[in-house]
C-alpha cells in the first residue's frame, strides 16, 4: 500500500504542473520516472511510448497507468490515473459551473501564459534527451527530421500513423538492435481484452438505456475509436455532443483544457457535466470515465505481451524506428502547438533560454523553476 500511496502522490504533483500536452508529458514523465525516481530505464520508458503510439486512447495517460501498473500492479495504475487527472477533472468540473465564457479565466492569464513558457522548456529539453537517445546515427536522425517536417505541412493523425509505420518499416529492414535481454514469455490479459471488446459491442444496448448509461457509452465509444489522443479527440467529441451544448460552450471547456495542467481528455469532465445539467457531479464522473476506461484495459490486456514482444530482435528494431519518430512527433510538438501558443515576443523568448538553462545545465528542481515562470507570466499581465 505505501508504493500505491507514493505512485498516487507523484502523479498528482505532476497532475498540478504538466501544462504542455501530451508531448510535455513524456518530457515531465522522463524526468520524474526514469531520471530522478529510476522506477524504469530509458528501454522500458521507449517501449511504453512505442505501445501508446499503437493503441486508442489518451497516449500520455496511458503511459503514466502502465508505469504505476509495473510499480504497484492494477492498484498502482489506478493511482497513478487517478493523481494526474484528479486536478484537471477538478478544474474543468467548476469551470462547467460558471455561465459566463471565459470567468475561468480572469485573473489567471498571466499565470497560465508563465506556465505555458516552462510546457516549452519541458519539451525542448524532453527532445534534446530523447534525441540524444534514440538518434545516435544519421539514418535515425533522418527519421526525426522528416517526421517533423511531414507534421508540420501536414498535420493530420494520419500522418502521425504513417510516420509510425515507416519508422517502424525503416527499423525493421535497415536497423541492428540487439534485444536487451532474452525474450520472456508474457501473456494476454484476456479479461481485460474481452471486457474492452464486450462494452464496445453492448454500445447499441447502451444507447436504448437511462441517460446516465447512454452518456458513459457514448464516451466509452469515443475513447475506444480516437488514436493520437489529445487534440485528435477535439472533432469527435463536437459530433459526440452535437446541439446539446452551445458550440461557444464548447469551445470554452476545449480552450481550458488545453491552458490547464493534465490530459486533454478531462475535456470529458466538463462535456459530462453539460450534458446531464441535474447531475453534474454525475455526469462528469461518467463522461471522464468511459472515456479513459477503454485505453487502460487495452494496456492491462497487452503490456505483459508486449514487453515479451519487444524483446524479440526484429521488434526491437521495428521499435528503434519508432522511437526515432517518437522524437520527431516531439520536435513538431515543440513548435506547435507548443511554441507558437506560448512564445509571443522577445521577452517571452528569453524566459524560455533562462528556463532551459537552469533545468538542463545547472540541474535547478522543476518546483522552483515554475513558481519563477507563473510569477513572471502574472507580472508581465499586470
Amino acid at each position: 500500500m505505501t508504493k500505491v500511496l507514493e505512485i498516487f502522490w507523484r502523479f498528482l504533483v505532476l497532475g498540478c504542473m504538466s501544462f504542455g500536452g501530451p508531448a510535455a508529458h513524456i518530457g515531465y514523465f522522463h524526468r520524474a520516472f526514469v531520471e530522478k525516481l529510476k522506477w524504469l530505464d530509458d528501454t522500458a520508458y521507449s517501449g511504453l511510448i512505442a505501445l501508446s503510439q499503437f493503441l486508442p486512447g489518451p497516449g500520455s495517460s496511458q503511459i503514466g497507468f502502465a508505469i504505476g501498473l509495473k510499480r504497484a500492479g492494477l492498484l498502482g495504475g489506478i493511482a497513478a490515473f487517478l493523481g494526474f487527472t484528479i486536478p484537471s477533472f477538478i478544474l474543468l468540473f467548476l469551470l462547467s459551473g460558471l455561465q459566463a465564457e471565459g470567468s475561468f479565466m480572469i485573473g489567471v492569464g498571466g499565470l497560465i501564459h508563465g506556465l505555458k513558457l516552462f510546457a516549452v522548456v519541458v519539451v525542448a529539453d524532453a527532445t534534446i534527451k530523447l534525441g540524444k537517445s534514440f538518434c545516435t546515427n544519421t539514418l535515425a536522425i533522418g527519421l526525426a527530421g522528416g517526421t517533423a517536417v511531414f507534421l508540420w505541412i501536414l498535420p493530420t493523425i494520419w500522418t502521425q500513423m504513417g510516420m509510425i509505420v515507416v519508422g517502424a518499416l525503416v527499423g525493421f529492414k535497415f536497423g541492428s538492435v540487439a534485444p536487451p535481454v532474452e525474450p520472456k514469455p508474457g501473456r494476454l490479459n484476456r479479461w481485460a481484452l474481452v471486457l474492452f471488446f464486450l462494452l464496445l459491442a453492448l454500445f447499441p444496448v447502451l444507447m436504448m438505456g437511462p441517460a446516465p448509461l447512454a452518456l458513459w457509452g457514448d464516451f466509452y465509444q469515443a475513447g475506444s475509436l480516437v488514436f493520437g489522443g489529445g487534440h485528435v479527440v477535439l472533432p469527435l467529441l463536437e459530433q459526440l455532443v452535437g446541439d446539446d451544448i452551445p458550440q461557444d460552450r464548447f469551445l470554452a471547456g476545449y480552450a481550458a483544457a488545453q491552458a490547464i495542467p493534465g490530459p486533454m481528455f478531462s475535456l470529458a469532465a466538463f462535456l459530462g457535466a453539460e450534458l446531464l445539467p441535474g447531475q453534474r457531479i454525475v455526469g462528469a464522473g461518467l463522461a471522464t470515465a468511459g472515456i479513459f476506461l477503454p485505453g487502460f484495459l487495452l494496456v492491462i490486456g497487452l503490456h505483459e505481451s508486449w514487453e515479451s514482444v519487444a524483446n524479440r530482435k526484429g521488434v526491437a528494431s521495428a521499435i528503434w524506428g519508432i522511437n526515432a519518430t517518437v522524437v520527431g512527433f516531439l520536435t513538431a510538438a515543440l513548435y506547435t502547438p507548443v511554441f507558437v501558443s506560448a512564445v509571443h515576443h522577445g521577452l517571452d523568448m528569453a524566459l524560455v533560454l533562462i528556463g532551459l538553462f537552469l533545468v538542463r545545465w545547472m540541474k535547478v528542481p522543476i518546483l522552483p523553476v515554475i513558481f519563477v515562470f507563473g510569477l513572471a507570466g502574472w507580472g508581465m499581465s499586470l
